[in-house]
């Protein structure tokens, strides 16, 4: 009975993020007010709808939004499961809009940052860190977006892009169950 108490207090003043409690994380960072912006939250949305019971178990399906992919990523610490990161974003590498590229951890930017906010915060950098600190495997499934409407709203992507969706969700079901 003392025991029990003890797991029940341990569980409920345990206020680490669930994200953090699994062994792979799809972070998926965009906004869909911005057009081709919204392409990591379709994919997050469709993983949601395949992915069973059991494997959500293992995997956690974090929409970081535009703002707070940053947030998550400084979270992650020596108590953390993690142990892949999965980043879903659209890229501007010169593609083919709708063109889907897998961007290993070594290949990811060095950008220089001149002020430190979340607004200008390079993703890329805190990746990195946050992968060689704590031997965490990323990959991120970036697409070529065609429009991005920011700062106006534009709620749907382009077609090239709403291809690349189905594209990518099983680029990453293969990676997360290895067929």
């Amino acid at each position: 009975m003392k025991s029990e108490i003890k797991d029940y207090d341990d569980e409920l003043f345990d206020l680490t993020p669930s994200y953090l409690k699994k062994e792979v994380m799809v972070l998926a960072c965009g906004n869909i007010l911005f057009a081709d912006d919204g392409f990591s939250v379709h994919v997050i949305e469709k993983l949601n709808k395949i992915l069973t019971e059991k494997e959500k178990e293992k995997i956690a399906l974090v929409d970081a939004g535009t703002g707070a992919p940053q947030q998550v990523l400084t979270l992650i610490d020596e108590n953390s499961k993690t142990k892949k990161i999965i980043v879903v974003d659209v890229i501007d590498w010169g593609l083919k809009p709708g063109e889907i590229k897998i961007i290993e951890k070594d290949e990811l930017p060095n950008p220089k940052y001149d002020r430190l906010d979340s607004h200008n915060w390079p993703l890329s950098s805190l990746l990195k860190e946050v992968a060689e600190k704590y031997n965490i495997e990323v990959n991120v499934i970036g697409c070529q977006a065609k429009y991005i409407s920011e700062p106006d709203v534009y709620i749907g992507l382009s077609e090239e892009v709403e291809k690349a969706v189905d594209k990518a969700v099983n680029i990453i079901l293969r990676e997360l169950r290895g067929d």
